[in-house]
């Protein structure tokens, strides 16, 4: 199969300086590391409106990818190769929707095939058995988004059973921040960079718990704003 070369032969062309040495699911990693920061910066711009820089962010992937996908690493241990050939596929046509989306100035259908894209790597190393901070990362979104829609139906109608959904989903979170600070690798974990935006999101999904037991409704909105924010900066980060 054309599409199956061995990643370190890419890798030595100086197509790319990071890498694995010996470990094919570590090289197709550090393959697509570029492409998945282009495609956290493309959603960023694309969320703030900023179309020209996401799509200069979309065109840089999409030749990084098409690279990829040209010399594509060996999926042998982690993936099979039916199931890196479909990813390749349907990232192409997903970043080609993609830049569509912004040709067309619609910055919501761009994030949300942005996102696909992404959650679709995302699967496939779930499916290989692959996990890092980056994946844990990924993962806040889903319950940052279950905390917003809590903490938003309760500003609206405070009442203790919404306050208990608050109080739940804000738990869930913090959950899920201190299971990727334990996934972060010493390196990581130790910079003051992370260390200010993983704590800074604990403490603050702690105190969104307090101020919604305490029926506090504008604190828990000033709270969810401050975590909204963690979030995102996390993910663009270290995503």
């Amino acid at each position: 199969m054309r599409c199956i070369i061995v990643l370190l032969t890419w890798l030595a062309s100086g197509a790319l300086a990071l890498g694995a040495q010996g470990d094919p699911a570590k090289d197709f990693a550090a393959a697509m590391q570029p492409i998945r920061a282009n495609l956290r910066s493309a959603a960023s711009y694309a969320r703030t409106g900023n179309i020209a820089l996401a799509q200069m962010e979309v065109e840089q992937a999409t030749a990084a990818w098409k690279q990829l996908a040209t010399n594509a690493p060996s999926p042998s241990p982690a993936y099979t190769p039916a199931a890196l050939t479909e990813f390749l596929g349907r990232g192409s046509e997903q970043l080609g929707a993609v830049a569509r989306a912004l040709d067309g100035g619609d910055v919501v259908a761009a994030g949300r095939e942005l996102l696909l894209l992404r959650r679709s790597f995302h699967d496939l190393r779930r499916r290989s058995s692959l996990y890092d901070l980056a994946d844990c990362v990924f993962e806040i979104a889903p319950a940052m988004d279950r905390l917003r829609v809590a903490a938003t139906h309760y500003g609206e109608h405070p009442a203790p059973a919404r306050a208990e959904d608050t109080i739940a989903s804000a738990s869930a979170l913090r959950d899920r921040l201190q299971r990727c600070n334990d996934w972060a690798r010493a390196d990581v974990a130790e910079t003051s960079e992370f260390r200010r935006l993983i704590d800074g999101a604990i403490a603050s999904s702690t105190e969104i718990s307090r101020a919604a037991m305490a029926g506090d409704g504008p604190l828990v909105h000033r709270y969810l704003i401050e975590l909204q924010s963690y979030a995102q900066l996390i993910d663009f980060r270290f995503g």
